[in-house]
């Protein structure tokens, strides 16, 4: 684990930028770019991020950046990386590391052809995932990411159908599939499992996930003072757990043996809201049952017991 006192004092994502108050993007950024260990490029897809910490003529970020369409940042990183690698071996320049920023719509469903042809070919880089479960920078559409159950601008609430009705799909699954060294799942509630995580994966020599959960205020529908306390939950209740896979390997990161009931993740958010309602309460129980499954299929795969 990464010792506080070892961070630098250097903020690489400058304050100032107009990330909405208790952005968890902001705050997974900052913290990864604590962990750097030299020259380093960023790549960030359009969103949440890239529109808010760079409108012209500023910009947040104390590093080289560059910012790519929805669909393609797995695929610019793997290039600036190959770039940096022919250059290293003429003799004309240095180890570069490359860290890719994209949203779950941009990794879950846009982005998921790049992501996945890029782990195939194993450029060396690091690819996060910051995973607020919608397309919240073009109005909180849903996404692959989006949990069964939410609200969001294409997944109403009606008086028959209670949010989204599907499962959210399982990107480490995806992307453990393809036999790299390093995938992980993390949240930025946990800021030292988190940091960790991002140094390790920029040590492996080739490419490494991290699916990190950010509670969005906006939304989530919450204030955004509560957005460390949300993620917490989310863990505490089991609904998020967090892992990692090094080299085929499972192993839990945060072991929660009295976890919490999901109602207590979900009943502090306006998306789920409308589960409260006596017609809508099986739902709850429904998601509760998908948490418990989920949980201990996990720790199976961790050879861990319940």
């Amino acid at each position: 684990m990464v010792k506080l006192r070892e961070l630098p004092t250097e903020e690489l994502l400058a304050p100032g930028h107009r990330l909405c108050a208790g952005c968890p993007m902001s705050i997974a950024t900052r913290m990864a770019l604590k962990t750097i260990r030299g020259p380093t490029v960023a790549v960030s897809s359009t969103g949440c991020l890239e529109v808010a910490t760079t409108i012209y003529p500023y910009t947040s970020w104390k590093i080289p950046w560059v910012h790519v369409a929805f669909e393609n940042a797995a695929a610019v990183a793997s290039g600036i990386e190959a770039a940096f690698k022919v250059l290293e071996k003429k003799g004309l320049g240095k180890k570069v590391d490359v860290i890719a920023f994209a949203g779950d719509g941009g990794t879950f469903d846009i982005g998921i052809q790049a992501l996945s042809g890029a782990l195939e070919r194993g450029h060396d880089f690091v690819y996060i995932c910051q995973d607020n479960e919608a397309y919240m920078n073009t109005g909180i559409q849903r996404s692959g990411a989006t949990p069964r159950g939410a609200w969001t601008t294409t997944s109403p609430v009606g008086t028959v159908i209670p949010g989204k009705p599907e499962w959210k799909k399982d990107l480490i699954a995806i992307c453990a599939a393809h036999g790299i060294e390093y995938v992980a799942t993390a949240s930025i509630s946990y800021w030292n499992d988190y940091i960790t995580k991002v140094r390790k994966a920029i040590e492996v020599d080739g490419p490494a996930v991290i699916h990190v959960l950010s509670p969005c205020p906006r939304g989530w529908r919450n204030d955004g003072s509560q957005t460390i306390k949300i993620g917490r939950l989310a863990v505490q209740t089991r609904y998020f757990p967090v892992y990692e896979v090094e080299k085929g390997q499972y192993k839990l990161n945060i072991k929660v043996t009295k976890p919490k009931p999901v109602e207590e993740f979900l009943k502090v958010q306006g998306r789920f809201r409308h589960l409260l309602k006596p017609e809508f309460r099986n739902e709850i129980a429904l998601i509760q049952q998908w948490v418990d499954e989920n949980w201990n299929r996990i720790l199976k795969l961790c050879g861990e017991t319940s």
